[in-house]
C-alpha cells in the first residue's frame, strides 16, 4: 500500500459519506489515512490491522473467510472492514485483499468512535456492514 491524498469533492462522491456536511468530510480527512492499493495486495487481515476501521473509498476488494470469498464495492455492505463491532463477531481467521486498483480508508477506532460521537452520518452504513459480518460469523 502506498500513501495516497483524499480529495474532499471525491470524498462527498463515495457512498458511505455522501450524506456529510463539507465540514463533516474535512473532519475525517484529517482523522484519517488514505492509502492506494494494487490488486491482490493484503490489506487487512484478522492477524494484522483489524484493530482499525478501514472503508474502500474506490475499486473493489474480497474478504476471504472460511474457504469462501466475499467481494465487495464501494456501495456493497460489506464497504468496510475491522474495527471494535466486526471484531468482537470474533468471525475466526479472514483477509481482505483488493481484487483491482483501488482506494481504501484508515480510522484509528478512537477517531470512529469521536466521528459518531460527532453526529457524523455513519450509522446506517455500519449496520449494514454488521448485519452482512453477523451472517458470516454463524
Amino acid at each position: 500500500m502506498t500513501a495516497s491524498v483524499t480529495y474532499l469533492h471525491l470524498l462527498a462522491k463515495t457512498p458511505m459519506f455522501r450524506d456529510m456536511s463539507r465540514e463533516q468530510l474535512q473532519w475525517v480527512i484529517d482523522h484519517s489515512r488514505e492509502w492506494a492499493v494494487a490488486p491482490g495486495a493484503l490489506i487487512a487481515s484478522s492477524e494484522r490491522g483489524m484493530d482499525r476501521f478501514w472503508t474502500l473509498l474506490d475499486g473493489g476488494w474480497q474478504l476471504e473467510h472460511d474457504g469462501r470469498v466475499y467481494p465487495s464495492g464501494h456501495a456493497d455492505p460489506g464497504k468496510w472492514y475491522g474495527g471494535r463491532e466486526m471484531t468482537a463477531l470474533a468471525l475466526g481467521p479472514n483477509r481482505l485483499l483488493a481484487t483491482t486498483r483501488s482506494y481504501v480508508m484508515e480510522i484509528e477506532q478512537a477517531a470512529l468512535d469521536d466521528m459518531l460521537r460527532r453526529g457524523i452520518p455513519l450509522g446506517p452504513h455500519l449496520r449494514a456492514g454488521l448485519d452482512f459480518y453477523r451472517k458470516l460469523a454463524r
